[in-house]
C-alpha cells in the first residue's frame, strides 16, 4: 500500500453546526490527513498518524489549514467573460450581457477555451465541485464535462433549455432539446465523476411544453439533477407570474412541470411566498444562496434564518458571472453581510458548512466529497490564514490578547479571504492548482 501523509492544521465538517452544535467538525492543530489511491485513508493527530504509516512519505504543510475542497452550487461558465458588467439588474443583465456572449458556444474551440479557464479559475480558488449551467449548445456541455474529466474534478452541469422570450439564435425546440439532452445524458451522466444537470434556465425563457419535457427527462433519468432559477427578482417573479396564469405562485410553475424533487437545485429564492418555504422543504429540494449576485444586481436579501427554521437545505455559491467573484471565501464574505441585514449572524462554521459538507448532503455526495472522514475522495485545499499586512496584524493583535481561536481565525477567511488564501488545491489526492 502506497500513499502519503499531509501534515498541517486539519479541519473538516461531520455534522450541521445548527442540529449538532457541540460535535459538529473534527479539528488537529498538528494534524495528519492520510491518502491511499487518492481517497482519506486515515485522519488524526500527525504523530498518530506517522506511527501508524511510518513508510508514508510526507508532505508538510505546517501552518497551514488543511480542509476538504470548496462546492459551488450554482454559476454560469459561459458567462467567464463579463464579470462586472456596469449597471444593469437581471432582465437588462440577460439581454445586454448574458445572451450575446453565450452565442459564442456555437464554436467547439471557443467552448473548450472559456471552460479550460474556468475551471483553472475554479480550482485556483479552491473549488473542486461545481454545479454549472452550460449554454443551449451541446458542444458547451461537451467541453466543460471534458475539462473537468482532466481534472477527475465532480462536475453537475447540463445543457440551457430555451425556447421562447430570448434571441433566436438561444432558442432550442422542445424536441431537439430534449433529444440533444438525451444524447448527453447518455454520454455523460455517471461518466468519471460528471453528473447531468436537467437545465431549464428559468419558466419565463420556458414555455409549458418545455418545462413539461424537462420533467419527464428527469423522470426517465432518475440519477440526473435539475436545476433553474427561482425568485430572484421582483421583476422577474411578475413575468413568470403573468405568462402561467394559472399558478398561484413561482414555483407552483415548476411543480406542475414534475420538476420540484429532491434532486433539484434552485438558485436565489430571495422573495419566497410562505407557501413556497414550506414545499421548498417538504420536498428536500436545494437553495443555492448567491449573495454576490444579488447584491450585484440589487434582487434582494436571502432570509437564511426563515429558511433554516422552515427546513429548507441552503447552499452558497457564486453564481459567476452576475456574481462577482470566483471565490467562496468571498462568498462566505458577503454571506454574512447580508444575513446581517436582516438580523441574523452567519457563523464561520455555518458558512463552511454550506459550502462543503452541507452542500454534499444536499446534493446526495457527502460519501464522496464535503468532508475528509476515511472513504471519501482526497478533495482538499491547503489554506494560508495570513496573507498580506492586514492578516498579519489581525493575527498578531489576537495572539498579544489570548484570542487567536479557531473561530476567531475561520471568521477572519470569512470575511477577510479570498483566492490570495488558496495556497493548493488537490482533487483525488493531485494537487491540481498551486499558489505560485
Amino acid at each position: 500500500m502506497e500513499g502519503s501523509i499531509y501534515r498541517g492544521e486539519l479541519f473538516y465538517m461531520v455534522d450541521s453546526p445548527l442540529e449538532n452544535t457541540s460535535n459538529s467538525y473534527r479539528h488537529f492543530i498538528d494534524g495528519g490527513l492520510v491518502v491511499v489511491d487518492g481517497r482519506v485513508k486515515d485522519t488524526g493527530d500527525y504523530n498518530s498518524m506517522k506511527s501508524l504509516y511510518p513508510e508514508f512519505p510526507v508532505v508538510d504543510y505546517t501552518g497551514k489549514l488543511l480542509m476538504p475542497g470548496f462546492i459551488d452550487t450554482h454559476n454560469h461558465f459561459p458567462q467567464y467573460e463579463i464579470l462586472g458588467m456596469y449597471g444593469k439588474q437581471l432582465l437588462d443583465w440577460l439581454d445586454d450581457y448574458t445572451f450575446p456572449a453565450e452565442r459564442g458556444f456555437i464554436s467547439e474551440e471557443h467552448s473548450s477555451h472559456i471552460a479550460n479557464l474556468f475551471l483553472m479559475e475554479l480550482l485556483r480558488n479552491g473549488t473542486t465541485c461545481s454545479c454549472s449551467y452550460c449554454t443551449i449548445h451541446s458542444s458547451s456541455v461537451n467541453a466543460l464535462f471534458t475539462a473537468a474529466s482532466k481534472y477527475n474534478m465532480t462536475m453537475l452541469a447540463g445543457k440551457v433549455m430555451m425556447d421562447r422570450n430570448s434571441p433566436d439564435f438561444l432558442q432550442d425546440n422542445v424536441i431537439d432539446g430534449y433529444n440533444d439532452c438525451r444524447e448527453l445524458i447518455e454520454n455523460w451522466d455517471g461518466k468519471g465523476r460528471n453528473h447531468y444537470v436537467v437545465t431549464p434556465r428559468f419558466a419565463i425563457t420556458s414555455t409549458v411544453d418545455q418545462l413539461n419535457i424537462a420533467g419527464r427527462l428527469h423522470a426517465e433519468y432518475p440519477n440526473t439533477y435539475v436545476q433553474t432559477h427561482l425568485s430572484e427578482n421582483r421583476s422577474e417573479i411578475e413575468s413568470v407570474l403573468s405568462l402561467f396564469p394559472d399558478s398561484n405562485d413561482y414555483l407552483e410553475v415548476y411543480e406542475r412541470a414534475g420538476l420540484l424533487t429532491g434532486k433539484t437545485i434552485f438558485g436565489h429564492c430571495v422573495h419566497l411566498t410562505e407557501r413556497e418555504y414550506g414545499r421548498l422543504a417538504e420536498s428536500g429540494a436545494v437553495v443555492a444562496h448567491c449573495p454576490t449576485s444579488n447584491l450585484f444586481l440589487g434582487s434582494g436579501l436571502y432570509d437564511m434564518d426563515r429558511a433554516n427554521h422552515s427546513g429548507i437545505k441552503t447552499t452558497l455559491a457564486t453564481d459567476v458571472g452576475a456574481g462577482t467573484s470566483f471565490s467562496m471565501l468571498r462568498t462566505m464574505g458577503e454571506a454574512y453581510k447580508v444575513q446581517q441585514l436582516r438580523g441574523y449572524s452567519l457563523s464561520p462554521l455555518e458558512s463552511l458548512y454550506n459550502c462543503t459538507l452541507g452542500a454534499a448532503r444536499s446534493l446526495g455526495l457527502d460519501g464522496d466529497i464535503g468532508t475528509l472522514l476515511p472513504g471519501r475522495s482526497a478533495d482538499f485545499i491547503v489554506v494560508d490564514y495570513v496573507v498580506g499586512q492586514v492578516q498579519q496584524s489581525r493575527m498578531e493583535y489576537l495572539i498579544s490578547k489570548d484570542k487567536w481561536t479557531l473561530e476567531n481565525r475561520l471568521f477572519g477567511l470569512q470575511v477577510l479571504g479570498d483566492d490570495r488564501n488558496i495556497v493548493s488545491t488537490y482533487v483525488m489526492g493531485r494537487c491540481v492548482s498551486q499558489a505560485i
